[in-house]
This record gives structure tokens, sequence and C-alpha cells, in this order.
């Protein structure tokens, strides 16, 4: 390209000079016309003259007035063809000097072109300059590299439709590889703008991908232990509950028997096998009466019952305390007092705190403490042995 710009630019400039040459050999025949012009229009201008004198001598010498005549015909005659030759030549004149405004404009023309032409060359140069300095800064190549390896008349590897190498070599077509250098432009261009600190983003990303990752891992690992220790946990619970059922079950049935003379009961899980998720049911029937459901029975009755169970319990698990609050409200006095009887069991083995406004209750008890106002309107405590009150009343 650099080699048709020297060509072509070698061209205008010939031309050019042509073109000056032409306007100095038509500036030349001008300036012969002209000086032709002025030197006919004197001798015209001579005639005219001279055939006034004549005209003159005529005057004086009638004799001579065929000869002025003539004269003056001939030197009209002479001015109308001098007129005619300066008419012609005039045209000539305006022919030349519209030739020289033509050539004058071509010449502007291939001035501009030659300038362009310039233009161009120092823009590619320019364009060369630059793209020999990137490739090197970029690729490391030398010019010599560069045209040995990437030059046009190198083939080029073909691409399929993914921009992945086949194999076969292509010739180099400078139409088909700007359509493709277009489209790679369009692609980066819909990529968006690099981002400077993407590089900085992706080395703290993958690192808090790998701290993640090990984090799941190891949270996978804590899970299979969980899990692990949740089927432990599972079949331990339900060892245990299977075990402390069975035991409340048979204090139950001990214990249902006196609070409930001549009825019957019983403990049932509600969910079968699955211990886990499993209720109990809890069947009473007091004596004459067939109905075992604890909805349709009184309301002492239901706290007789929830008292057999919470009993059932406390035997079937020991514990040095207990604490009842006013589980005998709602019992009558034999209800009452079988209630005692079990209370009176439960004595042998711990202690029990309980709660109570019955008087049969205090009287089984080894010390009573109660809230009391004084005189002066301030709630006190008050505490006394059962068994020292009765030795100093007796």
């Amino acid at each position: 390209e650099e080699v048709n710009a020297r060509i072509a630019l070698e061209s205008s400039r010939q031309k050019a000079h042509s073109a000056s040459e032409s306007l100095a050999l038509l500036h030349a025949r001008l300036r012969e016309q002209e000086a032709a012009r002025v030197q006919e229009l004197a001798r015209a201008s001579a005639r005219v003259a001279r055939a006034q004198r004549a005209k003159e001598v005529l005057t004086i010498l009638p004799g001579a007035l065929e000869v002025a005549t003539a004269a003056v015909a001939q030197s009209a005659q002479a001015l109308v063809d001098a007129e005619a030759k300066r008419q012609v030549e005039t045209a000539e004149l305006i022919e030349l000097r519209t030739e020289e405004s033509q050539a004058r404009e071509r010449l502007a023309a291939i001035t501009d072109s030659v300038h362009n032409l310039e233009m161009h060359m120092y823009e590619k140069k320019l364009q060369r300059t630059t793209l020999l300095e990137r490739v090197s800064e970029e690729l490391g190549l030398d010019e010599a590299t560069l045209l040995a390896e990437y030059g046009p008349d190198v083939p080029i590897p073909a691409v399929d439709e993914d921009d992945a190498a086949s194999p076969g070599d292509t010739v180099y077509v400078r139409a088909e590889q700007e359509s493709r250098l277009k489209q790679a432009q369009r692609k980066l261009d819909q990529l968006g703008r690099v981002n400077p600190l993407a590089l900085e983003e992706f080395n703290a990303l993958e690192q808090r991908h790998t701290f993640l990752r090990d984090q799941l891992v190891d949270l996978h690992k804590a899970r299979k232990d969980l899990e692990s220790i949740m089927a432990e946990l599972d079949d331990t619970m339900q060892t245990i509950f299977h075990e402390a059922f069975e035991d409340t079950k048979k204090a139950f049935d001990e214990v249902l028997p006196i609070l409930f003379p001549g009825g019957s009961g019983s403990l049932r899980l509600s969910e079968g096998e699955d211990l886990l998720s499993t209720g109990i049911e809890v069947a009473v029937k007091p004596a004459g009466k067939k109905i075992e459901r604890l909805s349709l029975l009184s309301g002492g009755e239901r706290s007789l019952a929830a008292v057999a169970l919470l009993i059932a319990i406390f035997k079937a698990r020991p514990s040095p305390f207990y604490i009842l609050d006013e589980v005998e409200a709602a019992l009558d006095d034999s209800n009452l007092g079988r209630l005692l009887s079990v209370i009176e069991s439960l004595r042998e083995s711990s202690q029990l705190i309980v709660i109570t406004h019955q008087k049969r209750t205090m009287e089984i008890a080894d010390a009573l403490y109660g809230v009391s106002m004084r005189k002066d309107g301030v709630s006190a405590v008050v505490g006394q042995r059962v068994k020292e009150a009765q030795a100093l009343a007796s």
C-alpha cells in the first residue's frame, strides 16, 4: 500500500509539472497575441489618421478625391478586417483563459490529491510505527519476525464457528480478516469495559471460594457426625423412653388401685412403634362406671387420674424432692384420704413440698410455712414444726 501511494504521488507530480508547462505556453501565446493585437490596432489607428488627412487633402485637392476615397475605403476595409481579427483573437483569448482556469483547477485538484496522499502516507507511517511499538511491547516481536511469521503471504489457520483452530490453512484475504476483526471487536465491545480490579477481585473471590469449599467440607463432615450422634441419641432416647414408660406403666398399675379402689386403668402409646413422636394415652375406669375417657369423668376424678400418672412417674424415676401445688384442691374427703396415703408412701424415700389449703394435708406435714399479715400491714413468713407444736400442746 505504501508503494502504491508513492507511485500515485510521483504520477501526480508529473501531471502537475506538465500542467505547469502547458500553462506557461498558454501564457506566452497569450502575450504574443496581445502584442500583435496592439500592433494591429496601432496600424489601424495610423491608417485612420492617414485617411483623415487624405480627406483633408481631398477637400483641398478635389482632384485627389478618388485616390483619397480609395485610400479611405481601403483603410475602412483594413479597419473592418482588423476588428474581425481582433474579435477572433479575443475569442481565442477567452478560450485560452478558460483553458487556463481549467488548468488551474486541475492543478489545484492535483495539488490537493498530492497533499491528501502525503497525509495518508504520513498516517500510514504513524500507524505502522504505533503497531510495531505495540507488537514489540505486547508480543516481543520485531518487524522482520512479524512479517516472516504473520505476513500477508503466510497462510493462516482455519477457524471454525466456535473460534477453535481446526486442521488446515487458509490463504490470507484482507477483506475476510477485516470482517473477522470487526466481529471480534463487536464481541469485545459487548463484554463492556475492562475492570482494572478484576484480577484482585478474582483472587479474593477464589480465596473466598476455597474457604467456603473447605467450610462446606467441614459442614458435610459435621453434618455426618451430627447425624451419627442424632442417630445414637435417637436410639438412646428410645431405649430410655421405653424403659421409663414401662416403669411408669408398672407404677401406674400399682398406684391406680389405691386411688381408684375397684377401678381399672392403663397407659398406652398413641403412635405404636414410633417412640420418638408417640404420645401417651391415659385410660381410667372408676368402679361402677363404664366410661374410660378422661373428658367424661368428673373434675375430681380427672384430677385424681392426673395425680395417679404423676405419682407413677415419681415412683418410676425417684427424686430427692417433689413439689406439689394444690393437687388435692378438687378432691373430696374420701379421695383426699387415699391421696394422702400415697403421699405417705413417698415420704419414705423422698421429701415433699406441698402447697395446699387442705387441713388434713397440713396435719400429716412435718413443718408448716405460711404468710401472715402483721398489725402494721406488712406480710411475714410464719413457720412451725407440727410435731413440736403437738408435743407442746399435749
